[in-house]
């Protein structure tokens, strides 16, 4: 396929300014034309390809396939690239066919490379002792056990072992610049891996990574990026002078206006702005969009980070060695701050400044509010505010994720069994602190926070409501799944049997994959035994995301079974039936919690600023004119919808089980 140069063609390359260290080294494709080399030097094993296309250039520019005044040492180039204006050199590098590189400083790979992978990243603690080791196919879930599972050492040693394997399999001392690739008006590239359909125009410095691009989610690359000691996944876009170094970026991450990241790893979808993160996990969806903003040493997944959201892992004694966590969920409102160590439960609100390490792990849905230097919590607020009904809708219309290959098993759930457990057990706290404290105490106290009376009343109320609703849900999506009539009690206990055991007792969300307790310690105890591989262990991530609402089904009925006091083998028709009503009752109660939440957007005060030169009227008028109505937002008619929707469905239920002999 190869051929050596002819004689004729080696003269009309040195007459078009181009020169050889040995031109036997140099080896061309037949169909191969000379006319398109010029100005270009070659050194060591050299092969080029035919060069039969055009390049179209923004503006309608034409420019043709070929090398031009570049040096190449070493290299194997495909079919109809464009090499152009290489100030120093390229080096070392498979150039796949049709892509085009111009302009650029130098291209190189020195010495034998890993392209990022293996790579340790001091995540969480900047201290030290929760090193991850970086590869192509690092998952959310898999990086969370090998962040917090560290009392497991064998487990921890398995994987890095694994890791570092996988890393030894793609290290070598020439780089992949893959097929259809647009490289402009760059600096220096050095250890590099680049795949398919990567745009990286005006990048300044890429150094020792890996650019998982592909056809089908290309990766973008933009003006004045920097990025060291790197793996980033399909469909990233990483612009305008952002700063990466020593990061794990998921598939479709969006980075740009100047951020800045370090140590950190990035799962799917998260997206940074203008702010700086610092040794963060940050597990799918994590947003912050602000200049002041900083995220560090933590652990969070589906953050919504407020401007001036800021955190401190360093009490200036034995250096920055703290940590924290903020479940699923969580949002910090404008100058909020948090003191590491303190842990923070899923889909609650931080507002202010908290120095007292709390944790609210156990009290989810919450508002952990300041007043007078004092972190008070107020218990499940979160469950009826529009806002968080709105995340939970919004966050899979955002998956920015192209690529067919999903390495994140996300599960989008407000209500699973991870929160609703965790309601469950708050619910008891809850009661226990007024028993302890009796019912007439103003404010009871509770790891480091404060709750006032009224809050712990009404946080017990939402969490019996949330409970409520899941376990109506649950046993109304069984009921009503089936194809044919149910008719008799009998019929109705072998549908609600579970499909088996997995699922009781605890879950975790192993930041996305929410999953039993028992099934990610199957999977450790199966690594620590030596039985897998990173595909082995990515199969079991996504069999346990495929099996979610089997193993939702086990946990629910052994709840509902608490409530019913025996079995379903055993349970009758008025105790479903009262399930049924409760849920009715929970839903309609919290979208009417929602609506009215809603109504807030809408008042006089929302209306401040409108009309500015009008009265009354016209205030009213010019803010309908640019906000809408209330009865006509997209967001309440949804509400309403869901509240005649849920009220028809759980009326056909009750209608079904009334014939039920």
């Amino acid at each position: 396929m190869f051929r050596p140069l002819t004689q004729n063609e080696i003269e009309q390359l040195k007459a078009q300014a181009c020169s050889a260290e040995n031109w036997a080294e140099v080896e061309v494709k037949d169909g191969f034309d000379a006319e398109y080399v010029v100005d270009a030097h070659f050194s060591g094993h050299v092969r080029l390809g035919v060069f039969e296309r055009d390049f179209e250039l923004p503006g309608g520019l034409k420019v043709h396939s070929g090398v031009s005044h570049a040096r190449v040492h070493h290299c194997e180039i495909g079919d109809n690239v464009r090499l152009w204006n290489i100030h120093n050199y390229i080096a070392n590098y498979r150039v796949g066919d049709n892509t085009c590189i111009e302009n650029v400083n130098a291209v190189y790979v020195d010495g034998r490379s890993s392209f990022g992978n293996g790579v340790r990243v001091a995540v969480m603690n900047e201290g030290g002792g929760r090193e991850i080791p970086i590869f192509d196919h690092l998952s959310a879930h898999l990086a969370y056990i090998l962040t917090l599972y560290r009392h497991r050492p064998e487990l921890i040693r398995t994987l890095e072992d694994m890791i570092d394997r996988y890393a030894e399999t793609v290290a070598d001392d020439m780089g992949d610049i893959g097929k259809d690739v647009r490289i402009l008006n760059c600096g220096s590239i050095k250890n590099v891996r680049i795949g398919d359909c990567a745009k990286i125009a005006g990048t300044s410095r890429l150094k020792n990574g890996s650019i998982l691009s592909n056809a089908s989610a290309p990766v973008k690359m933009g003006s004045g990026v920097k990025c060291k000691d790197f793996i980033v996944c399909s469909g990233v876009e990483i612009l305008d002078s952002t700063l990466v170094d020593k990061c794990f970026v998921g598939q479709g991450c969006l980075f740009d206006k100047h951020y800045s990241a370090c140590e950190s790893l990035f799962f799917s979808n998260c997206q940074g702005m203008h702010g700086e993160a610092a040794a963060i996990f940050a597990g799918p969806y994590c947003v912050t969009h602000h200049k002041s903003t900083l995220l560090i040493a933590g652990m969070f997944s589906f953050l919504n980070a407020g401007s001036g959201s800021n955190q401190s892992n360093h009490m200036y004694k034995l250096g920055p060695i703290h940590q924290g966590l903020a479940e699923r969920g969580s949002k910090t409102t404008s100058d909020s701050y948090l003191l590491w160590p303190s842990r923070i439960g899923a889909f609650s609100l931080v507002m202010g400044r908290h120095t007292h390490h709390a944790d609210t792990a156990d009290l989810p849905f919450s508002y952990l509010i300041e007043n007078n230097s004092d972190s008070y919590l107020v218990p499940g607020a979160n469950l009826r505010t529009v806002g968080t009904i709105r995340d939970a809708q919004k966050w899979p219309k955002r998956d920015n994720r192209k690529d067919p290959v999903k390495i994140d098993q996300i599960n989008y759930n407000l209500l699973s069994p991870y929160t609703v457990q965790k309601m469950w057990n708050g619910r008891e706290v809850l009661r226990n602190l007024q028993a302890i404290g009796g019912e007439d105490t103003e404010v009871y106290g509770y790891k480091n926070c404060k709750i006032r009376n009224s809050s712990l009343r009404h946080g017990i109320d939402l969490y019996s409501i949330g409970i409520a609703k899941f376990l109506g849900n649950s046993i109304i999506t069984r009921l009503t799944k089936q194809t044919s009539p149910i008719w008799t009690m009998d019929s109705i206990r072998r549908i609600l049997l579970p499909d088996s055991e997995i699922g009781l007792g605890e879950w975790v969300d192993a930041s996305g994959l929410i999953a039993p307790k028992s099934e990610m310690s199957r999977l450790m105890n199966d690594i620590e035994s030596g039985k897998m591989t990173w595909m082995t262990i990515q199969e079991r991530f996504e069999e346990m995301h495929h099996n979610y609402y089997s193993y939702e089904w086990s946990w629910a009925l052994d709840k509902l079974e608490k409530i019913w006091g025996c079995s379903v083998k055993e349970v009758t028709i008025e105790q479903i039936r009262m399930i049924v009503e409760q849920w009715m009752q929970a839903v309609i109660r919290l979208d009417h919690m929602v609506y009215e939440d809603a109504k807030k957007e809408f008042d006089l005060n929302s209306q401040t600023g409108f009309g500015v030169d009008g009265d009354a009227a016209q205030r009213a008028e010019d803010f309908i004119n640019v906000r809408g109505s209330f009865e006509s937002n997209p967001f309440v008619m949804a509400v309403q919808e869901h509240i005649k929707k849920k009220s028809e469905l759980g009326r056909g239920v009750l209608d079904m089980l009334q014939i039920v002999e």
